[in-house]
């Protein structure tokens, strides 16, 4: 493919764009990147301090690893998904003067949430060893389960960037359906509580974003290899979502410069 070509010959920005993502999130903080530490740190906290409150039954140091286990990769999706959607509108000034590959701007994002997230799994690490669950060959598995949500991340921004350029509301929308979709995917809560639920439990289990974070869990917390049946039809969604997102970013791309 064409895109391929077109990153290999802009590698050195697409590599500066990476850095630039980064490094300028925490731009003139006192902490810098450490802040890719602090904050899934203290999101974990504070639902480990409230959210036992309002389901019985939980609580204690399985919880918390199965929070931490959940929430961190949630938020590189959830961090990744936003920043994405608003890339190609941010970068205005420069997509209107100066010709480059603009997929660079989305590959960037993705790229640049990668790292933070693999910042953020020594957290899980670290908890992990701390309340005695260890660590097992498993975790090589952790690179392929990344690389799976970055591609389904990617096919999602390459679509919701390109869309946002022409639909003003764009952003308030996706805003909105990550927050539902917060609370239609296992983070805080285990699956079976919904066995009863009927449809409600048929579509979180159909959540890409549940098997995904399953995953985790199983090379983190129970030391088994993940559901590899279920984690190949999410690499299928993955590839069909990245080439029908890239082809729907390629039709819209013609415009950018007159809707900007």
């Amino acid at each position: 493919m064409h895109i391929f070509k077109d990153i290999y010959d802009y590698r050195e920005l697409l590599k500066t764009n990476v850095k630039k993502d980064i490094r300028g999130k925490y731009k003139g903080s006192f902490l810098g990147v450490l802040w890719s530490f602090i904050n899934p740190l203290l999101q974990v906290v504070v639902y480990w301090i409230v959210f036992p409150y309002l389901m019985r039954g939980t609580g204690g140091s399985d919880y918390l690893i199965y929070l931490i286990t959940g929430l961190i990769p949630w938020t590189f999706f959830l961090t990744t998904v936003s920043g994405g959607t608003t890339a190609i509108k941010a970068n205005a000034g420069i997509i209107k003067k100066v010709y480059f590959p603009r997929e660079i701007l989305i590959i960037s994002q993705v790229l640049s949430g990668l790292v933070n997230f693999f910042i953020s799994c020594i957290i899980i690490l670290a908890f992990c060893l701390v309340f005695g669950f260890g660590i097992s060959i498993h975790l090589l598995m952790l690179p392929v389960i990344a690389f799976v949500q970055s591609l389904l991340i990617l096919g999602i921004v390459f679509i919701l960037s390109a869309v946002n350029v022409y639909v003003q509301d764009m952003e308030y929308i996706v805003t909105f359906i990550l927050n539902m979709l917060f609370y239609g995917t296992p983070v805080l809560y285990e699956l079976s509580m919904f066995g009863d639920a009927g449809i409600l439990y048929k579509l979180i289990s159909l959540n890409p974003l549940t098997t995904i974070i399953n995953s985790y869990r199983d090379i983190f917390m129970n030391h088994v290899l993940p559901d590899m049946s279920s984690l190949g039809l999410v690499f299928l969604l993955a590839i069909v979502v990245l080439l029908v997102g890239y082809k729907i970013f390629k039709v819209l791309e013609k415009g950018f410069a007159e809707e900007l």
